[in-house]
């Protein structure tokens, strides 16, 4: 029998940003045990966990939201008292070739959830929580001017941003009609190890590795706030430790970089580590036909966060940036196994095959 003192759902804990959030709940409350639910699609890697996978309080589940079945029997297998939801399709170029995969994962499968919790906590909701990660860009775009905050209207442009934005409707909508103890995060860019390479910094590292050309939309000109990884792992723990229930909480970096600004730095970082003759990478920019709906500019204002829960990034860009690339060029093995599909056996080996 489990003794634990609370056991913490955390859907899409093999992504990026769902690996470094698994990371820190494990090794940061040993008193907590982890479930790690996640459907291992193309961005879902097991890999990204290695260093806590035998971790005692751990324990991975490969199952998909949009099987409400697969989600019942896991809430009456485990006492779960918190539910991390942050399993979704999240790219936006994909979802303008595949739509309905997003409807089917973020909206579809983000209801499952809710029904599953709703469900399992009947009887009482204290000491629960259901907490829902989203994105800035469920707020549209952006002039030059200005930032958004919790209270802005929303405006989504692409496909995944509308299922995302619909996704958040759901939850305030079940946190208002029938109580469940729900609280929304929407949050800027992040960076950091571990992103899938479909991406913007890891695809440019990994195209400046081998020499092939840096897509760039348009002119280059949309810009975009910029969080390290890390930091965000840090404001999830705290609004889900300390967030007030029915609040939404946005998350950003301060940190404001146009994509063509981002990327010459990258290449004049990586020539340094590569010791390439300056100016090398950048002969790789290449501009290629804007995106359909491209959003020109996004920024937070996280200053709520800050106010009510203390929080506020503790990395400055430079420092981040740097530690980024640094653990891609450290890495290579993982970004080899990422780009060439292998770490997809990652799950086969040292799941199944036991």
């Amino acid at each position: 029998m489990d003794h634990f003192e609370k056991t913490i759902l955390i859907t899409g804990g093999a992504g990026f940003i769902g690996s470094h959030l698994v990371r820190l709940f494990v090794n940061k409350y040993p008193g907590y045990k982890i479930i790690n639910l996640d459907k291992l699609t193309y961005a879902g890697n097991l890999a990204n966990l290695k260093d806590i996978e035998k971790a005692p309080n751990y324990t991975f589940v490969k199952a998909d939201i949009t099987d409400a079945v697969a989600l019942n029997q896991l809430f009456a297998a485990h006492k779960i008292d918190g539910v991390i939801h942050l399993a979704a399709e999240s790219h936006v170029d994909r979802s303008i070739s595949n739509p309905m995969e997003f409807i089917m994962t973020n909206i579809v499968g983000t209801v499952n959830l809710l029904n599953a919790a709703r469900n399992a906590w009947k009887d009482s909701f204290e000491g629960k929580r259901f907490y829902h990660i989203s994105t800035d860009e469920v707020y549209g775009s952006l002039g030059e001017e200005g930032k958004f905050v919790e209270t802005t209207a929303y405006d989504p442009r692409s496909p995944y941003s509308a299922s995302k934005a619909s996704s958040d409707h759901l939850v305030r909508a079940y946190f208002h009609t029938y109580g469940l103890p729900a609280v929304v995060s929407n949050c800027s860019n992040n960076y950091g190890g571990y992103q899938f390479p479909e991406k913007l910094i890891p695809l440019c590292i990994n195209n400046i590795r081998h020499g092939k050309p840096l897509p760039v939309y348009g002119k280059g000109e949309n810009i975009r706030d910029w969080l390290y990884v890390v930091d965000h792992a840090r404001a999830i723990d705290l609004i889900f430790h300390k967030g007030v229930t029915g609040e939404t909480y946005n998350i950003g970096g301060n940190n404001e970089w146009r994509n063509i600004d981002l990327i010459k730095k990258l290449c004049e970082i990586m020539d340094r580590k590569l010791n390439r003759e300056p100016g090398t990478s950048a002969k790789l920019i290449t501009y290629v036909k804007d995106r359909a709906g491209h959003d020109l500019r996004y920024a937070i204002d996280a200053s709520k966060i800050k106010a009510e829960l203390g929080w506020e990034p503790s990395i400055r860009f430079d420092e981040g940036f740097e530690k980024t690339i640094d653990w891609y060029l450290e890495n290579q093995e993982w970004l080899d196994d990422v780009t060439s599909g292998s770490y997809q056996l990652y799950y086969e080996k040292q799941y199944v095959s036991r």
